[in-house]
């Protein structure tokens, strides 16, 4: 008898259909629900109150953590298990900070990641271990959330008047925001800031 119901979130086909296939296998639980936007995981999960959200990062939409930390305020039954090709340190912190119980990358084996489902179930914390050392030694983002605001919205080259006009902020106020997010990051101009913020998880 299935008696787990997993909503899995996954933008990539050939990957979803795998993992459904795979968790399917497991005589206890059962995939209810797939999406493959961000912004479908909390609609879904509401009318298909899965016990546990196997949530991809990088998703169309809202990202996966974003979708967490919804997820935790309009369906508080259900737990979150992160599970990316990216294992960043600031990628776990932000995950843990949306209440994700948790954290797996996908080259694991499929026996782990059921186990996981299983573990978080009861109440565990499930995270990688070598990533939970990595995350330890890296320590918290040192990005405020404005500063990260900023590189994102300048990431694909855009001007500091565009990030000024599209989060209505001043154009010096941008500059001093940039400014900051290089010297925080240790990098010499803006691209080489969002490549590093990004690499460590932090946007």
């Amino acid at each position: 008898m299935k008696n787990i119901r997993v909503l899995l979130a996954e933008d990539q086909g050939m990957m979803r259909g795998a993992l459904a296939l795979l968790l399917g296998m497991e005589d206890d639980i059962e995939v209810v629900a797939q999406v493959s936007a961000g912004d479908a995981i909390v609609d879904t999960a509401l009318l298909h109150r899965p016990d546990v959200a196997l949530l991809d990062i990088e998703l169309p939409g809202i990202s996966g953590l974003d979708a967490a930390a919804e997820l935790r305020d309009q369906v508080p039954d259900c737990r979150v298990l992160i599970l990316t090709t990216f294992g960043r340190p600031g990628y776990l912190r932000r995950a843990m900070e949306a209440g994700a119980a948790g954290f797996l990358v996908k080259d694991g084996p499929v026996e782990d990641l059921a186990q996981a489902i299983r573990r978080v179930l009861t109440g565990e914390t499930v995270v990688d271990p070598a990533l939970a050392a990595a995350a330890l030694s890296a320590g918290p983002n040192p990005l405020t959330p404005r500063e990260c605001d900023v590189l994102k919205a300048s990431a694909e080259g855009a001007t500091v008047a565009d990030v000024a006009a599209k989060l209505h902020l001043s154009e010096s106020t941008v500059r001093n925001y940039l400014s900051a997010a290089i010297g925080k990051t240790g990098t010499r101009n803006r691209a080489e800031a969002v490549r590093e913020a990004r690499q460590q998880g932090w946007l």
